[in-house]
């Protein structure tokens, strides 16, 4: 069950990409320059996919196989940013996502991976450029 807190949270984060809000942002620090925006219509979304402990991995690739998982995800026109495995947890996708078709992303693993993962959303940007610009200052190099 959700608290409070989280579930207030989603449902801002929703909103927020639904009416396409400005979202609150941390202040980035003096000399640093901020991401690039995307611009083009579309957004990060990481994607946990929480393996099912309880049953070996060949059932629930058999599994996967009877919902489609494989034919369906990612749909065309969303790209895969990364894909990594992580031992313990289960699989970690990052998406580049037209807005409008987040539902549709939603709704595809919503039918074709539960039962076999746990699903978790996290809406993403690169800040690998910047930290690395922040250390490089910090150290002096």
């Amino acid at each position: 069950m959700l608290g409070t807190g989280k579930w207030i949270a989603g449902v801002a984060l929703v909103l927020t990409l639904i009416t396409g809000a400005p979202a609150l942002a941390q202040t980035k620090p003096a000399g640093v320059p901020g991401p690039a925006p995307l611009g083009d219509g579309t957004f990060l979304l990481t994607v946990f996919l929480k393996h099912d402990q309880s049953r070996p991995l060949g059932k629930l690739n058999e599994q996967l196989k009877e919902q489609g998982f494989f034919q369906a995800f990612p749909p065309p026109g969303v790209e895969v940013v990364s894909w990594y495995v992580v031992m313990g947890i289960g699989q970690v996708v990052t998406l580049r996502v037209p807005s409008e078709r987040l539902r549709e992303v939603n709704r595809i693993l919503e039918d074709t991976a539960w039962g076999a993962y746990h699903t978790e959303f996290y809406p993403t940007y690169d800040f690998k450029a910047i930290a690395e610009q922040m250390r490089a200052k910090a150290t002096g190099k």
